[in-house]
């Protein structure tokens, strides 16, 4: 089984390769570099759900060999959500929900459901989260997809007030769900939390630690992956 991991820069993209090896093999895609190790292949696709989108989708059609991807992860640093998710804890999203997908009115933000077209979430099959939160210690809740990270104590309340199951919020997850799903591919997204959802304070920062969590996380992954290969997917 090969799983293909997209990350945003390349200090994410080694944290997951280092759970595997020192020394990733490095194989050239259109736009892009993968890094093969263990069963993943990662590439740093950019930032931002765009970025995300496109790099994902390339490496998808593309392919890395004979074998075809039977997951994509969307994986990196992000905010939490206090008290759910602290600094240095993982989460593992139970839904992908673009949070500011839509458009401004007087009466407030309205998301693109509602105004009659597109999709703003997707749904990461529910046993592989929870084997996934088991085997890493992870919480579950939704991980936000914003393109302007969240730096007023005003928009996390707007933000907790439309979403009040999230625990954590990032800028890739969507994207990387919408390639995905167009090449019928199942998505997870897992987080490891640098810094508190809220008001900007660049010195509260732990990427260091939340960067040496997602790289434990990945080191567990391994025998969940491989025992949700041999069952049934659909939860």
């Amino acid at each position: 089984m090969r799983v293909l991991v997209v990350t945003a820069v390349p200090v994410e993209r080694d944290a997951v390769t280092r759970a595997f090896t020192d020394r990733p093999e490095v194989r050239e895609v259109p736009g892009a570099e993968l890094h093969r190790a263990g069963p993943v292949d990662v590439l740093a696709g950019g930032a931002g759900p765009a970025a995300a989108a496109a790099a994902a989708g390339v490496a998808l059609a593309s392919g890395a060999g004979t074998e075809p991807y039977a997951l994509v992860v969307s994986a990196g640093i992000g905010g939490g959500f206090a008290p759910v998710a602290p600094l240095g804890s993982l989460v593992v999203a139970g839904a992908i929900v673009a949070a500011d997908l839509g458009a401004e009115t007087p009466g407030g933000f309205v998301p693109v459901t509602a105004l009659g077209f597109g999709r703003d979430r997707f749904v990461p099959p529910p046993a592989l989260v929870r084997d996934v939160a088991a085997a890493t210690g992870a919480v579950t809740g939704d991980v936000l997809t914003v393109s302007t990270v969240t730096g007023s104590a005003e928009r996390t309340a707007a933000l907790l007030s439309a979403h009040p199951h999230a625990a954590a919020e990032a800028m890739e997850g969507f994207g990387v769900a919408e390639a995905a799903e167009r090449l019928r591919v199942p998505v997870l997204e897992i987080r490891a939390v640098s810094n508190a959802v809220g008001p900007r304070d660049r010195d509260a920062w732990r990427i260091g630690d939340a960067l040496t969590a997602l790289t434990g996380a990945f080191g567990k992954l391994t025998p969940v992956l491989e025992g949700w290969t041999h069952h049934d997917r659909i939860d």
